[in-house]
């Protein structure tokens, strides 16, 4: 039985993912739907590529993904398809398929899109492509290599002998900051030295919690989430909110400059002695 995941900026309150499920099914009687998401933000692809990937790392070889992110942000002539680590993943040709892989995964073919105007004639032609996934478990011949597949990627922590600088993110539901550096990261460059963590210029963290239950209520901890990313957080608390911290948005993402004055809540250093 095929299974399909749905990631899309579109939310629910509007009639879409439900005629986007009906199409599919209407398709593909056999087919299981999986939501991932219906609230990818639009303004911070860093943020949309961590939820799709690290949620997509959980299912079964040969799941269908279906990312419908800014798909209007400029005219949609074209998808991308990838087979990545084994499943397909397909995508607006934006850039948010090198996000999440860091690289252009290299079975990876361009989907025209022809004559189609709205968001229902754009998935209508995905489910087609998607019945002939399922017959031949194959990409070859579903579309065209010779057009240009859009990059972007994540930007990664600045990283001297003593020190590191990360960003921020984004900011969870609970107003944890989750920062861009991994738990591997974190070691590599450490080496087993004693480190300081510091955000909002003073505040710091010197220990690695396990979960938020290491400390206090209202003590602030840093620890590695379930991706395996830092993550700044207060017990019972909000952290972003009581430090002012903020997400280093896609425009600072993409020319790696903040604003001074930003600079201290949009970043978290990390010093090694």
């Amino acid at each position: 039985m095929p299974l399909l995941t749905l990631s899309t900026d579109i939310g629910q309150q509007d009639f879409i993912v439900g005629a986007v499920k009906g199409q599919l099914l209407s398709a593909i009687p056999n087919l299981t739907i999986a939501d991932i998401t219906h609230y990818l933000p639009r303004e911070n692809f860093a943020h949309a590529a961590y939820i799709c990937k690290n949620a997509f790392a959980y299912y079964p070889e040969n799941t269908f993904h279906i990312i419908l992110l800014n798909v209007f942000d400029t005219p949609s002539t074209h998808f991308v398809l990838s087979k990545y680590k084994n499943q397909f993943i397909i995508c607006p040709n934006n850039g948010i398929i090198t996000m999440m892989a860091g690289e252009i995964p290299k079975d990876s073919i361009v989907l025209p899109i022809i004559n189609a105007h709205t968001l229902i004639q754009i998935t209508e032609q995905l489910t087609n492509v998607i019945q002939k996934l399922i017959k031949t478990n194959s990409i070859e011949n579903l579309g065209t290599t010779g057009l240009v597949i859009e990059e972007k990627y994540m930007m990664k922590p600045i990283v001297s002998d003593n020190w590191m600088q990360a960003q921020i993110l984004f900011i969870d539901n609970f107003e944890n900051a989750v920062v861009n550096v991994s738990f591997e990261e974190f070691e590599r460059e450490r080496k087993g030295r004693n480190f300081k963590i510091v955000f909002k210029r003073n505040e710091t963290v010197s220990m690695i919690s396990k979960n938020y239950a290491d400390v206090t209520e209202g003590q602030y901890l840093a620890w590695f989430n379930s991706a395996g990313y830092l993550e700044v957080a207060v017990n019972k608390g909000k952290a972003a909110e009581l430090f002012g911290l903020e997400n280093y948005k896609d425009k600072m993402l993409e020319s790696g400059i903040a604003p001074e004055n930003k600079l201290f809540y949009t970043t978290v250093r990390i010093f090694f002695e």
